[in-house]
């Protein structure tokens, strides 16, 4: 397999070294500032570095952008200009619609965000163990190629991600509130004690390191996600200076806040639970004609239900108008699953 990485940085550097070590592919690599290709080759990022995006993506299988999310919509669409037409396009970007929007339902194109990262950047701090138990959300569309599709979550699943589709709306969402208010949150942490704490203070608590260990990280990087996910950030916050709102309003009442911090330990306990590992699989042969977007409609009908295929499988028919889509999922929702199948239309054996 021939790996094209499109940027070569934390992401980028990390997506070339698994896909080196981990799939045994051939990884060229491409990045807008020349001076990065030999330091992401002498890292073993790279197989090869080359000087042009049209000659990383020579003969590419498949493909990933990894660019900040202000630049990842051009990226997308030059890539899918170069690429051949048997190469699937993805890419890591944190905010989904955008890049979804800009790749015009190209059916090579499938919308990637692998949810790792780490504090250091550059491809000298990139690794092949990055993505390990990570979720890696997919967003397939009704045009989205199924064989294509199968290749790149078995790429991902190699690398030692769990890869999961969503729709890029309900993505962006999802990150709004788990990643980017966060964010926010930290930066207005520290601009209130810095105003409130004029030249610093000892002994700051580790309440306050934890809660802002974000705050202030790579600006241009996030002000680009900020932007590109402006709606559902907005909404985010509305959301919580109500809760501030209403929080204040109690204190100042003379109310008792107990219940309330009771009941977020228990959320918090339920949102962080690790997944089960090592649980009884089951699979599922699904009868399909073979149509565009087949495999994204079953992939994300049972995304919307946080069932989690760990492993899949496509059979076209001799003459390719039929097809079976084997998958497996944990046992104890193939019951479900098999329901959401099937009132998709399509029987499972």
């Amino acid at each position: 397999m021939r790996v094209a990485v499109l940027g070569l940085g934390l992401i980028g550097g990390s997506v070339g070294i698994a896909a080196r070590e981990r799939a045994g592919a051939h990884v060229v690599g491409w990045d807008p500032d020349p001076e990065v290709g030999p330091v992401a080759r002498e890292h073993g990022a790279v197989d090869e570095a080359t000087p042009t995006l049209v000659g990383a993506l020579a003969g590419a299988d498949v493909a990933f952008a990894a660019a900040p999310v202000d630049a990842l919509g051009e990226l997308v669409a030059d890539a899918l200009r170069a690429a051949g037409p048997d190469c699937v396009v993805s890419d890591v970007g944190s905010v989904k619609s955008p890049v979804v929007d800009a790749a015009y339902g190209d059916p090579r194109f499938v919308g990637g965000h692998p949810v790792a990262g780490a504090e250091a950047a550059g491809v000298a701090h990139a690794r092949g163990d990055l993505f390990d138990g990570a979720v890696w959300y997919l967003t397939p569309t009704a045009r989205t190629d199924g064989m294509l599709y199968q290749r790149l979550y078995k790429l991902v699943a190699a690398f030692g991600a769990h890869p999961e589709a969503i729709e890029p709306e309900v993505h962006d969402r999802r990150m709004s509130v788990v990643s980017h208010l966060p964010h926010v949150i930290a930066n207005l942490l520290v601009d209130l004690a810095a105003r409130e704490l004029e030249g610093g203070a000892p002994g700051i608590g580790g309440s306050f390191r934890d809660a802002t260990r974000v705050a202030g990280a790579n600006p241009r990087l996030w002000a680009g996600i900020y932007a590109a996910n402006r709606e559902a950030l907005s909404d985010q916050l509305d959301a919580a200076i109500a809760q501030l709102g209403r929080a204040r309003d109690e204190l100042r009442a003379g109310g008792d806040l107990r219940e309330w911090q009771e009941a977020v330990a228990r959320d918090r306990r339920m949102l962080l639970e690790e997944r089960a590992v090592g649980v009884p699989q089951r699979e599922l042969r699904i009868a399909v004609t073979n149509r565009p977007g087949v495999v994204a409609e079953i992939a994300l009908a049972l995304g919307r239900e946080g069932i989690n295929i760990s492993d899949m499988s496509l059979a076209p028919s001799w003459d390719a108008t039929q097809g079976t889509v084997t998958l497996w999922c944990a046992a104890d929702h193939a019951d479900r699953a098999t329901t959401l199948i099937g009132e998709l239309g399509f029987p499972v054996a």
